[in-house]
């Protein structure tokens, strides 16, 4: 169940009860080799892929190959995702963190951006105006569990001409999550394919997009300073602010053809 029915109280020239919808949010904690990395919240929606694109993006896992067993126990109130893998992906690790613009703690967050700031993506992918906007438009009209509880993000995988995989959670990271993890397990090749997706820009969104080797990446939103400024280093096309007939290109590398 993606959400569930309450009757509230709205206010509009007085007070009267009313049925609304509260998208569904449960705790789902990520344990690698036995030790606990953290505890997401989510949807419950698409644990695995989730779990392995949270990993993957903070380069805990390098390749699928890596990875010896997952176990998804799902329960009421919780899911653990419990993965084991053939490499030691704690090895010389420091768990710093940082305190993200989703809220959240991010991992070796400095690394991250040190390791993923020397990568040039690639990528002989050509996208037009006109399909980053029915992309987009796209992506609103499929919005449903958003349009019933204002209470998700969206995010998909595209190619230019067709939407390939469609995801919503609370949390854009985890939207995006869930879609790394699914390209990262099912070795879906990525060079050719884009990321349509709602919600601020800011660098740890940025950071899964390029870990993965997406090279373009669209938002219905603006994106941050910092990502930006990432996206110049790093080479991906980086759009926001999308709307009905416009758009802002913050960096192209070639890839939107007429710019």
């Amino acid at each position: 169940m993606d959400a569930f029915d309450y009757e509230i109280h709205e206010y509009k020239h007085g007070f009267t009860r009313t049925p609304i919808r509260a998208i569904r949010e449960v705790p789902l904690t990520i344990v690698l080799n036995g030790r606990e990395v953290v505890t997401l919240m989510c949807t419950a929606k698409y644990p695995d892929y989730l779990a392995v694109g949270f990993l993957k993006s903070d380069a805990f896992l390098s390749g699928p190959d890596q990875i010896t067993d997952l176990n998804v126990t799902e329960a009421p109130d919780r899911i653990l995702v419990e993965v084991e893998t053939c490499h030691d992906p704690w090895k010389d690790r420091i768990m710093e963190r940082s305190i993200t613009s989703g809220c959240g703690k991010g991992t070796n967050f400095g690394r991250n951006v040190a390791t993923v700031s020397k990568r040039r993506l690639s990528g002989s992918i050509r996208v037009t105006p006109e399909q980053i906007l029915a992309l987009a438009d796209e992506l609103h009209e499929r919005s449903t569990l958003y349009k019933s509880t204002r209470g998700c993000h969206n995010a998909s995988l595209c190619s230019p001409d067709e939407m390939l995989l469609f995801r919503e959670d609370i949390g854009r990271h985890n939207a995006i999550d869930m879609i790394c993890g699914q390209c990262f397990l099912d070795d879906v090749s990525v060079e050719d394919k884009m990321i349509v997706t709602t919600g601020r820009v800011a660098s740890e969104i940025l950071l899964k997009t390029i870990r993965i080797g997406l090279p373009i990446m669209v938002s219905t939103a603006v994106a941050t300073s910092f990502s930006v400024e990432l996206a110049r280093k790093t080479g991906i096309t980086l759009v926001g602010n999308v709307k009905k007939d416009s758009f802002w290109v913050y960096n192209d590398q070639g890839r939107i053809i007429g710019f």
